[in-house]
């Protein structure tokens, strides 16, 4: 159990790779979801479904211990509309570019003589835990990055309603009574 009592949360899709496992000329992994797989990743990404899942990666050694990992994550979705309330299906393509570093070292110690820790100096390496990278949850994040949080049919637009006519008020009955006052003179 983990602090407040809750169990520990559960991967949606999960591959390990082992640092130790990536020889110095790089390695390319390709994953493809299976059908539980893409029930947890549904799940995960709080969407209707998840219809196809698949990644490709290329990763090499990056400095003495870290992994730098490129490539892209492909998925079809299943939302729903929220113009129309109609299930829809998305499509999502997101390019990954991320640097693994043991847990162990701060960004501060990364930058040495291993180039660049990232494309982006702006963000900090993840965390390469005993040594692996979990390429299936690298995934997940990544496709739950590309879903729309508004998904919309093509043709899908949004009228808003009309509001109501205001009732007559009792100050325009006495406008009226005015006008036909004033038409007879």
């Amino acid at each position: 159990m983990t602090e407040l009592g809750r169990a520990p949360e559960q991967k949606p899709w999960s591959a390990p790779l082992r640092f130790d496992d990536v020889p110095e000329t790089g390695r390319h992994v390709n994953l493809h979801a299976d059908e539980p797989t893409r029930a947890a990743l549904a799940t995960f990404a709080d969407v209707r479904s998840v219809g196809s899942a698949d990644a490709s990666f290329d990763v090499v050694r990056q400095g003495r211990d870290g992994l730098r990992v490129t490539g892209e994550v492909r998925a079809t979705v299943g939302q729903v509309c929220v113009v129309t309330l109609e299930p829809i299906e998305s499509e999502i393509l997101e390019s990954i570019d991320v640097v693994f570093r043991p847990v162990a070292e701060t960004p501060a110690a990364v930058g040495g003589d291993a180039g660049p820790a990232k494309a982006s100096e702006d963000d900090p390496p993840e965390p390469l835990i005993e040594g692996v990278a979990d390429l299936g949850m690298l995934a997940a994040e990544f496709l739950v990055l590309g879903i729309d949080p508004y998904p919309r049919k093509a043709d899908a637009t949004f009228s808003p309603p009309q509001p109501p006519a205001p009732p007559d008020s009792p100050f325009a009955a006495l406008a009226k009574l005015k006008d036909r006052g004033e038409s007879k003179k």
